[in-house]
């Protein structure tokens, strides 16, 4: 055989004219409603989903099928080539996520924080799991199983998602507030653990619910672990301090993808997600001595900017909402978005309750951590992607991810507004908010009979 009959052959024009299309349409249609949204008072994620949804078969393939089969083939090579695009994004996404970490904050509060995490954590996952059980299996994807199927709904209860909570806390002049150091805090153990369950029950998925399975994925999780502490932590904070003293434009950058997807490669090679590897990466990323971060603004920039709304508009696609306007299939919904909520705000204020911290409090923690946003929606493709949910179960949980979001701001200005501001909080905020050119906002002046629980 000669070496040019080995060659294989590049992407057909018309399969890449079409990829190009989705691509600009998607990112056009991504920007404009995620500016729309915002404008509204709502994350653009609500709005970059919105792009999918209308392109999809939500609405498109109704009003237009023509256009719609045309633009958006729904044959699997066509759709392995947008999915591979939004897999990148979903790497460096999740591996910014990681950088969100403040470890010194973890290690100051930490302990604290466990127990409102872990409360955070368990409720939701039992209650998921729970009734995951409970759940017909017309919302299962065909030959999934039952029990897997129930693990997976209790982890998709139990994150959050740190890039949203953030946002919501640096936005609304709150993360400088002890509460909102603490629901940063909860929400990273929540996340951290949340991955390491998304891979174990990944593994159940895709090799059969055995218990040597388990136990193998198990110690795969912990051979990951001490690898990320110590040679992984090497070679991530030696690589990104050699990258910054070097002096040449993008090289960090580039350092930071390389290590990043490197990374995701290891996890997924281990039969783990392989968004939990780019998340330790980010951890280590952002916590290396001796390393401006802030070199990486311009891929921060790409990623949320492009990248992430690419994802978002392509997850959106596979929502079908004229699948909830089944009776049976829109109370599940009702269902999972009641235990979702139930679940987080139980936990977090049970865990809050039982650090002495006050019921206002309490309450505002419940808010921060319910937040789903990006990280359930990327869990959400995943399941789908392990063969475990149905289009119909898939459209419910991203509208959880959405409501969820939505519902964190009015309610921590809510509890918040009746917890007095103290002077090292306020001096914290002056530090803080003083780098992003903000000042901080004003104590919020407290009812004389909510400040504390009598």
């Amino acid at each position: 055989m000669s070496v040019a009959a080995s060659v294989v052959q590049p992407l057909p024009s018309h399969a890449l004219m079409v990829l190009l299309l989705q691509l600009g349409v998607l990112l056009l249609c991504a920007l404009l409603l995620g500016r729309l949204a915002e404008r509204l008072g709502m994350p653009a994620v609500v709005g970059e989903l919105t792009a999918g949804v209308l392109l999809g078969p939500s609405l498109l393939l109704h009003l237009a099928p023509g256009v719609g089969n045309w633009l958006f083939p729904q044959s699997t090579e066509q759709m392995h080539l947008l999915d591979a695009v939004g897999q990148f994004g979903v790497i460096l996404l999740v591996g910014f996520s990681g950088i969100h970490l403040d470890l010194k904050l973890v290690r100051r509060q930490g302990a604290r924080a466990a127990g409102v995490g872990a409360a955070g954590l368990l409720v939701p996952l039992v209650l998921g799991a729970g009734l995951g059980l409970l759940m017909p299996a017309a919302l299962r994807a065909p030959g999934a199983d039952h029990t897997v199927f129930a693990l997976f709904i209790g982890v998709v209860m139990c994150v959050s998602a740190i890039p949203v909570i953030a946002r919501t806390l640096i936005d609304m002049k709150l993360i400088h507030r002890d509460v909102g150091q603490m629901i940063l805090v909860a929400v990273t153990i929540d996340d951290a653990v949340g991955w390491v369950l998304l891979s174990l029950v990944a593994a159940m998925a895709t090799t059969g619910l055995y218990t040597g399975e388990v136990l193998t994925t198990l110690g795969e999780v912990g051979l990951l672990l001490l690898a990320t502490a110590t040679a992984g932590r090497w070679l991530v904070g030696a690589s990104m301090r050699a990258a910054g003293r070097a002096g040449v434009p993008g090289l960090p950058v580039v350092t930071a993808v390389v290590l990043m997807t490197l990374s995701a490669a290891g996890t997924h090679a281990l039969g783990l997600e392989a968004a939990l590897g780019a998340f330790f990466c980010g951890i280590l990323i952002g916590g290396t001595r001796e390393f401006d971060t802030a070199s990486l603004a311009p891929l921060n920039t790409t990623v949320m900017a492009v990248l992430a709304p690419l994802f978002f508009a392509t997850a959106g696609l596979r929502m079908d909402l004229t699948s909830l306007a089944d009776p049976e299939i829109a109370l599940w919904g009702l269902a999972v978005f009641a235990v979702a909520v139930a679940g987080k705000f139980l936990g977090a204020f049970l865990g809050g309750l039982t650090t002495r911290m006050n019921r206002w409090e309490s309450l505002a923690l419940g808010a921060g951590i319910n937040a789903r946003g990006v990280i359930e929606v990327i869990i959400a493709l995943i399941g789908v992607r392990l063969g475990l949910l149905t289009v119909e179960m898939y459209s419910i949980v991203v509208l959880v991810a959405v409501l969820t979001s939505l519902m964190a701001p009015p309610v921590l200005r809510f509890a918040m507004n009746r917890v007095e501001q103290t002077a090292e909080e306020e001096l914290r905020g002056h530090r803080f908010l003083s780098r992003t050119g903000a000042a901080p906002a004003p104590a919020p002046t407290p009812a004389p009979t909510t400040t504390a629980d009598p």
